[in-house]
């Protein structure tokens, strides 16, 4: 009997004159994404289903337009909103007239679903999966929790003194702190700046103030169901006009504002004392999806540092070792997009990773991304895009999220074709426009006796 010598993967790519070389990728053209009905009803519902029988299950995103009154201007009104959506949430799956928490969970349980609620400045999100022969069911408990929650005064109570506890810890948490400080320092006072309310607003809500809340905010003109799963989308939306189609309003959901543009500034040093830490938080204008430009923004942004092997995570980690990590990206905000750009640094390396950002930042601009590193880019945001669409789950919040910024399913279809037909020059292009150290504004976070003396020199920063 002969015996074959144990081969390694290294041998395996090996040969005699070297490793064996690896084929070349050929260009994605087209997402392969199941058909999507687009139907609005009678109430001003919208709904989208995809049928997509890769499980026998349904995911279910229901996203409600849920800003503030525009009557609500001042930071009062603003922060009674805030508390009362967050009540809200916590609430909304503890009882209807006929269904009281133990009923829900036990209907939601019997069709394998699930059901969670989410808020913030812009909009209330129920999210969920179950049974796709369930999906009666399913409609059916939201359809009475939408219509009949009565937000009963103990759970209402009980929540508000376990939402005020959660509040406190994470108003603690630098992170939080780092975020609240960027979202004034670009945005100002619109409410898109105000993610959560302080302990104090909670505790001063009333179940009045939800169930008023519920009333007046939570209706379906303007609101979006996105259905994707083992289901006839025919079928899905006759259910849900039948199943939700008590559900009405005279009056549309309330769309957040447009939010003002970034204004490039000084970074503002906001102080912890005792922090062994800093939080580096930057931000400029960015493009929306429907912007020719995007995809060489996109591909920009993936060089300088969307993934690990962009240019600014090689120097501040792999280089330097100055953190864990650090990312850039580009978060959709209404009427618009900007960019961010985060990282987490020692206290004693704050002036030095600042510097090196900015260098990174001013690389953009002087020294275009090559063909090389925008063709790795191209690989991976393609790779990334099929891979995020690859489940139900991923392709029912990415049709939620297009369709709540009015970009049509066939824009999913052809990004990648986009991304393939972007030029150098065009990356270069957006480069030089978004990338400019001077077109940013942001905070920095940390120990003000320890970080401020580096960044007074370095200057740009302004301190207390």
């Amino acid at each position: 009997m002969t015996v074959t010598a144990h081969r390694t993967a290294e041998d395996i790519g090996r040969t005699t004159l070297g490793p064996r070389p690896l084929p070349p990728l050929g260009p994605t053209r087209e997402v392969p994404l199941p058909d999507v009905l687009d139907v609005t009803l009678a109430t001003g519902l919208r709904v989208l289903v995809a049928r997509n029988p890769s499980a026998p299950m349904v995911e279910l995103r229901l996203r409600v337009p849920f800003g503030p009154d525009a009557t609500e201007t001042d930071d009062a009104a603003i922060s009674r909103h805030l508390a009362a959506a967050e009540l809200l949430t916590a609430t909304l799956l503890t009882g209807t007239a006929t269904r009281d928490r133990v009923a829900i969970d036990d209907e939601l349980a019997g069709v394998g679903a699930d059901l969670g609620v989410s808020v913030d400045p812009e909009r209330l999100q129920v999210g969920g999966s179950g049974l796709s022969a369930g999906l009666p069911t399913i409609l059916d408990v939201l359809a009475d929790v939408l219509t009949d929650a009565v937000h009963p005064d103990a759970e209402v109570v009980r929540e508000r003194s376990r939402l005020v506890e959660r509040i406190t810890v994470a108003r603690a948490q630098p992170h939080t702190i780092a975020r609240e400080a960027l979202q004034r320092k670009r945005f100002g006072a619109h409410p898109i700046a105000r993610e959560m309310p302080t302990g104090p607003d909670v505790a001063a809500a009333e179940p009045t103030d939800v169930r008023a809340l519920h009333a007046a905010g939570l209706v379906p003109g303007g609101a979006i169901l996105t259905l994707v799963g083992d289901i006839d989308p025919h079928d899905a939306v006759a259910l849900v006009e039948q199943r939700l189609g008590g559900w009405t309003a005279p009056h549309l959901a309330r769309r957040l504002s447009a939010p003002p543009a970034v204004v490039p500034s000084n970074l503002e040093l906001v102080p912890r004392a005792g922090s062994v830490q800093s939080q580096l938080r930057m931000s400029a204008a960015a493009l929306p999806r429907l912007d020719a430009r995007y995809a060489a923004l996109q591909l920009a942004n993936l060089v300088f540092g969307g993934y690990f092997s962009s240019r600014w995570m090689e120097n501040i980690r792999e280089d330097k070792g100055y953190t864990y990590g650090a990312h850039s990206g580009t978060e959709f905000v209404p009427g618009g997009a900007v960019l961010a750009v985060e990282t987490d640094v020692a206290s004693d390396v704050t002036a030095a990773a600042l510097l090196e950002t900015r260098y990174e930042l001013g690389r953009m601009v002087a020294v275009p991304p090559t063909a090389d590193e925008i063709d790795a880019a191209r690989r991976y945001a393609v790779g990334s895009l099929l891979i995020s669409l690859d489940s139900q789950g991923g392709y029912a919040s990415t049709l939620a999220s297009l369709a709540a910024g009015d970009v049509p399913v066939q824009w999913l279809r052809d990004h990648p074709a986009r991304l393939e037909a972007v030029t150098v020059e065009e990356v270069a292009a957006a480069a030089g426009e978004f990338f400019a150290p001077s077109a940013f504004t942001g905070v920095i976070v940390g120990d003000g006796d320890v970080i401020g003396p580096g960044l007074r020199a370095l200057g740009g920063v302004d301190l207390p």
